[in-house]
């Protein structure tokens, strides 16, 4: 079986243009290409089902591309057989019209601008948006805001809690959106607490509407500032997490944590939050159970020629703070995934199995924001319903 003369005739004459990308529409049995920022549209007419005159059609454009009608799989073959870069011929993968080989155009590390752009028409789906605004090259051109702009209108129609997160921090990056769209999108995570941890990954220090510093934070300021001057890294933390950045933080970090959505959204808060404290992890290997991070905190506390021996003689009565900040530098993924690894629950039942892990946590986070310590059911001052 062959494609019909007349559809071989208007796709050859398509392809001896300066063609930039290649579109098929299947409902429509439509082939558009893209040349120097216009359209063209070649109907095709099939003489058999669609599904095998749609095969026929993306040999004819494999051959005339790649020299073989094996399309994206076989040139995938060959250009990893033969150890080369695959980056240079990111263009002839635009012009098979297979969705696999765009897809794979979006996530190679060597993805430009342009041809980004071309990309972009040949798929313009939130996958491919998410991929390409991976790369720094695409962030820092032309379409970066084009990108952002798209995720932005479509991130209340997402439903995986994972995907929201990666999509948050995406936009979220440098000169993408407008300070007026990040504060809408900050203020959605009052109904879904998700959107509130890519925010916390992404700005961890920059969250919008800022808490003030807590009430005493004048009362240390100059001494942690002196001892943060001399190189001590727990002084530095320290008075950040006193600060408004800190207790911002600790604020919107803490309701994700009293309402848990499902597991996998916990286990990348519990990363994120130790990433905000590892300053104070000192080196040492994060503990893998809550009961030892707390027994580590203690014994760094009472270790002399520790930086936090220093902190401790600076600000004696800062000494709850100051173990509450070390426990925390142990939080990560491995403190939750005893519990998650053997569970499939979710919201309310998944907050009751972690309450062991959760519930120490939270009792540190009260020390450092000087509040009553609020469990799962408890009262905190940003509370966020899970959704």
């Amino acid at each position: 079986m062959e494609l019909s003369s007349e559809d071989l005739l208007r796709l050859n004459v398509l392809l001896a243009n300066d063609i930039e990308a290649i579109r098929i529409d299947e409902q429509s049995m439509t082939v558009y290409g893209l040349a120097r920022g216009n359209e063209a549209r070649v109907p095709l007419n099939p003489n058999c089902r669609p599904e095998k005159y749609l095969r026929l059609v993306r040999e004819m454009l494999s051959s005339h591309v790649l020299g073989s009608p094996g399309g994206y799989p076989v040139f995938l073959q060959r250009w990893t057989r033969m150890g080369q870069a695959r980056e240079t011929q990111l263009d002839k993968l635009l012009l098979l019209g297979e969705p696999e080989a765009i897809t794979a155009v979006a996530g190679a590390p060597g993805l430009s601008d342009d041809l980004a752009r071309r990309t972009w028409w040949a798929q313009p789906t939130s996958d491919i948006a998410r991929r390409m605004l991976d790369k720094q090259a695409v962030v820092q051109g032309t379409m970066g805001r084009e990108l952002a702009e798209h995720l932005a209108e479509h991130l209340p129609f997402e439903s995986d809690p994972m995907l929201v997160i990666a999509t948050i921090r995406l936009i979220l990056q440098p000169g993408l959106i407008e300070p007026e769209a990040r504060d809408r999108i900050f203020r959605l995570g009052t109904h879904r607490n998700v959107y509130h941890i890519g925010f916390l990954e992404a700005l961890p220090d920059e969250l919008p509407e800022p808490l003030p510093a807590r009430a005493d934070h004048a009362d240390y300021r100059n001494r942690l500032a002196a001892l943060a001057a001399e190189g001590n890294a727990l002084a530095a933390l320290l008075a950040k997490l006193l600060g408004s950045p800190g207790q911002t933080f600790l604020a919107v970090s803490e309701t994700p944590l009293q309402h848990p959505v499902d597991k996998y959204t916990v286990a990348k808060l519990m990363d994120i939050i130790g990433n905000y404290f590892r300053p104070a992890l000192g080196g040492q290997t994060p503990a893998r159970e809550i009961g030892a991070a707390i027994a580590g905190a203690e014994k760094r506390i009472a270790a002399p020629g520790d930086e936090s021996a220093a902190l401790l003689e600076a600000v004696p009565a800062l000494r709850g703070e100051i173990a509450a900040m070390l426990t925390l530098a142990h939080t990560g993924e491995a403190l939750v995934t005893p519990i998650i690894a053997a569970s499939t629950a979710s919201g309310t039942l998944l907050r009751r199995k972690l309450e062991p892990v959760l519930d120490p946590l939270l009792k540190q986070y009260a020390v450092l924001r000087k509040t009553a310590h609020a469990t799962g059911g408890g009262r905190a001052s940003r509370r966020i319903p899970a959704r």
